[in-house]
C-alpha cells in the first residue's frame, strides 16, 4: 500500500517527486516565487518601479514553460495510464497467478508451502497466516496427506525433518521407524519375497508422531491441538477422492484396507467418490487433546498393538513405550554460492551431495543443446548415479555402524575420484560400480515450508510401499509401514532400535540472499529427482517450476536406466547406443524458494500437487 498523502509541514508529500532539494533560500525570498520560471532578466525596470509584483513569468519564457508543461503533463499522464494498466495487469494476475500458480511471475512475498496436494498446501499456508511457525505447517500439512494420500505417508510411518531456524541454524529430527525388539534374526533371508503383498512382518515401530512432538517442542508456537484440526475436520466429514489417491485404490487387493474404501453396496469407491476416515478421526483427536503419549503409552497404543499382532505383526508394547526420536546436527556441503543442509546416515543426504558433486566437476553452466551434448550429459549423470547406488551400503544407522564412509561420500576429493572413473564413451558391468541389490519401492511424501521470519522446513514422510504394509489397525484407522524391507540389499543383519536405510534427502539451501527449501518422494528415485531439479534449476537456470518438470533419469537396483517418456527417442537411442538399458517411470520433488524478497513455489505437477502462499 502506497505511503499516507497527508499533509506533512515542509515535506514534499507527492509519491512520485523528489523532494524540492535544489531550491535554494535566495529564491524562496526573492520576487520571483515560480519555481520553474528562471531569473527574471526580461523583466522591465517600469516593472519593478511600477510596483508590479507578479510572479507570472513574461511572454516569451511564459511560453516555453508552457511548452515544458504540456510535455510534463503527457509523460505524467503517459505514466498514470501505464502505472494504472500494470497495476490492473498485476491484480488480476496475482489474484489468478499468484494464489492459485506459484510458478508464476507474482511470486508470493511472505510465506509459501509446497505439498504433495493444493488441499495440504493451503491448509499448511493457513497455519502459518495464524502465526504458526514454519514446523507448526509442515506439521499440519503432513496430517493432511495422511488421508488426502495415504497410501504414501501417515502417523503410522516415520519422518525426517531438516529444519533450518530465523538465524539460520540447521538442525535434523530423525524419527524413523526402528526395528523391533523380537524381530526374526532370519527376517533378511526372505528379502526377495517382499514384493508380496503379505507383509505383516516388515512393520517397523512407528516414529511420526513422536517426531512432530520433537519438531513441535523446539520449534512449534501454536497449541499442538490447533495442527490436528483441519485434518480431524476433513476426515470426519469427508471429501471427495483425488486423482491421484484413486489410482492406488483399485490395487489394495483382498486386505484389510478395503474396509476403508468399500460403499454401501459393497463396491469399491473410486475418484470423485466421498470417502471418509472416522476411526483415524477420533484417534488424531485423542493424540490431539491428550497428547502425544496416548500413542506411545497409552489407549492407542494398546489398541494398535493388539491389531498388529492379530496381523502377524511382531510390535509390542514395550517397543512403543521405549521409541524416541533423534535429533542432531545436519551436513552439509558447498554448492557454488549455497550451502546445502541435508539429513545424516540412515537417510539419503550423503548419496544426493555425491551425485551433485560429481555432476559439478564437469562445469556445466547452461543447459546442453545439441544431441550430441544431451546424450553427453545423460550419459555422465547415468554413471554418476550408479556409483552412488552402489555405495548406498555405506549409509547405515550410525547408532549402530561406522558412518566414516559416508561422510568421505560428502567430500569433494572423494567425487573427483569417483569422476575419474567415469568414461565418456561407454557404460561398464553392474559389479563395475559396486554392490548394487536393494530392493525398489515407490512410497514416500514430501512438503517444503518457507515462513515468514525466514525460517524453513524440509520434511519427508513415509510408510514405504504403496499402502504401507497393508495392515490397516481397524481400531485406529492407522495404516502400518513396512519398513523394515529397507535393510533389503543393504544389510546381512539388523539390530533392535536400529532404523532402516532410506532414500530421504529433505535439504535447505542457504546463501547470502537466498534460500531454498527442496526435498522429494518416490524412494529411490528421490536423490536423483532432487540433483535433477538443483541441476536445472541453480546451473542451467530454470525457474523452479521448469526444473522440476524437467524429465528425470533414474537407475534402478538392476542397473536399468528408467526415463520419463517425455525424452527425445534420438537421446534415448544414444544411450542405448553406449550400452544403457532403458525403461520408464515418475517421480515428485516440492520445493520453496525466496530470492532477496520475492517467494516462489512449486508442487510437482506428477502428482497434481499444488503450493500455497501469501
Amino acid at each position: 500500500m502506497p505511503e499516507s498523502t497527508e499533509h506533512v509541514e515542509g515535506a514534499n508529500t507527492s509519491p512520485i517527486c523528489p523532494l524540492n532539494e535544489d531550491i535554494e533560500d535566495e529564491d524562496v525570498g526573492g520576487a520571483n516565487t515560480t519555481p520553474m520560471c528562471p531569473p527574471n532578466e526580461d523583466v522591465k525596470d517600469e516593472d519593478v518601479e511600477s510596483g508590479k509584483t507578479t510572479s507570472i513569468c513574461p511572454p516569451k519564457v511564459l511560453r516555453v514553460l508552457v511548452a515544458i508543461a504540456v510535455l510534463i503533463a503527457g509523460l505524467i499522464v503517459g505514466a498514470l495510464v501505464v502505472g494504472l494498466l500494470a497495476g490492473f495487469n498485476g491484480y488480476w494476475k496475482g489474484k489468478s497467478e499468484c494464489v492459485k500458480d506459484p510458478s508464476a511471475n507474482c511470486p508470493f512475498s511472505k510465506a509459501a508451502v509446497a505439498a504433495d496436494s493444493e488441499k495440504c498446501s493451503q491448509i499448511g499456508r493457513d497455519i502459518l497466516q495464524k502465526g504458526g511457525s514454519a514446523v507448526d505447517a509442515a506439521i499440519a500439512a503432513l496430517l493432511c496427506t495422511s488421508i488426502i494420500n495415504p497410501q504414501c505417508a501417515g502417523i503410522g510411518g516415520g519422518v525426517i525433518f531438516t529444519v533450518m531456524d530465523r538465524s539460520g541454524k540447521v538442525k535434523i529430527i530423525n524419527s524413523r521407524e526402528t526395528v523391533p525388539s523380537n524381530v526374526n534374526s532370519n527376517l533378511l533371508k526372505s528379502c526377495p519375497k517382499t514384493t508380496e503383498w503379505s507383509m505383516n512382518r516388515w512393520i517397523g515401530v512407528p516414529g511420526e508422531i513422536r517426531g512432530y512432538e520433537a519438531a513441535h517442542r523446539l520449534y512449534g508456537k501454536l497449541p499442538w491441538a490447533d495442527l490436528f484440526q483441519p485434518t480431524i475436520k476433513l476426515a470426519r466429514e469427508g471429501f471427495p477422492i483425488p486423482y491421484y489417491q484413486g489410482q492406488h485404490i483399485p490395487r489394495i487387493g483382498n486386505t484389510s484396507l478395503r474396509e476403508l474404501y468399500l460403499d454401501k453396496n459393497g463396491n469399491l469407491l473410486k475418484t470423485g467418490d466421498t470417502v471418509k476416515f472416522e476411526k483415524l478421526a477420533d484417534t488424531l483427536e485423542t493424540i490431539a487433546n491428550e497428547g502425544p503419549d496416548v500413542f506411545y503409552n497409552g489407549t492407542i497404543a494398546k489398541n494398535l498393538i493388539r491389531d498388529i499382532q492379530d496381523a502377524g505383526g511382531k510390535l509390542t508394547l514395550e517397543d512403543l513405550a521405549s521409541y524416541g526420536a533423534k535429533v542432531t546436527d545436519a551436513w552439509n556441503i558447498s554448492l557454488g554460492e549455497y550451502r546445502m543442509y541435508f539429513p545424516p546416515p540412515p537417510s539419503g543426504g550423503a548419496i544426493l551431495s555425491l551425485i551433485l558433486n560429481i555432476m559439478k566437476g564437469y562445469r556445466m553452466n547452461s543447459e546442453p543443446k545439441t544431441t550430441d551434448e544431451k546424450i553427453l550429459f545423460y550419459h555422465r549423470y547415468i554413471e554418476a548415479l550408479k556409483f552412488a547406488n552402489g555405495l548406498k551400503n555405506h549409509t547405515r544407522d550410525p547408532n549402530f555402524s561406522s558412518d566414516k564412509t559416508a561422510k568421505n561420500l560428502t567430500e569433494d576429493s572423494f567425487a573427483n575420484r569417483i569422476r575419474s572413473l567415469i568414461s565418456s564413451d561407454k557404460t561398464h558391468d553392474p559389479q563395475y560400480y559396486g554392490k548394487n541389490s536393494y530392493l525398489d519401492s515407490i512410497g514416500t511424501t514430501h512438503l517444503s515450508v518457507l515462513a515468514e521470519d525466514g525460517s524453513a522446513v524440509s520434511v519427508t514422510s513415509s510408510i514405504n510401499d504403496e499402502f504401507g504394509s497393508n495392515v490397516l489397525s481397524s481400531s485406529t484407522g492407522i495404516i502400518l509401514n513396512n519398513h523394515l524391507n529397507d535393510f533389503c540389499g543393504r544389510a546381512d543383519n539388523i539390530f533392535h532400535g536400529e532404523r532402516p536405510p532410506s532414500n530421504m534427502a529433505p535439504s535447505v539451501l542457504k546463501s547470502q540472499s537466498k534460500t531454498l527449501v527442496i526435498g522429494g518422494s518416490g524412494s529411490e528415485m528421490i536423490p536423483p529427482a532432487v540433483a535433477s531439479a538443483l541441476m536445472n534449476h541453480l546451473w542451467f537456470g530454470k525457474s523452479l517450476k521448469e526444473a522440476i518438470d524437467t524429465l528425470v533419469v533414474l537407475v534402478d537396483s538392476k542397473s536399468e536406466v528408467k526415463l520419463e517418456s517425455k525424452l527425445e527417442k534420438d537421446v534415448v537411442d544414444g544411450l542405448e547406443a553406449k550400452g544403457h538399458k532403458v525403461s520408464k517411470f515418475y517421480n515428485t520433488v516440492n520445493a520453496v524458494e525466496k530470492a532477496d524478497s520475492c517467494i516462489s513455489a512449486w508442487s510437482d505437477e506428477r502428482k497434481k500437487g499444488k503450493a500455497a502462499g501469501y
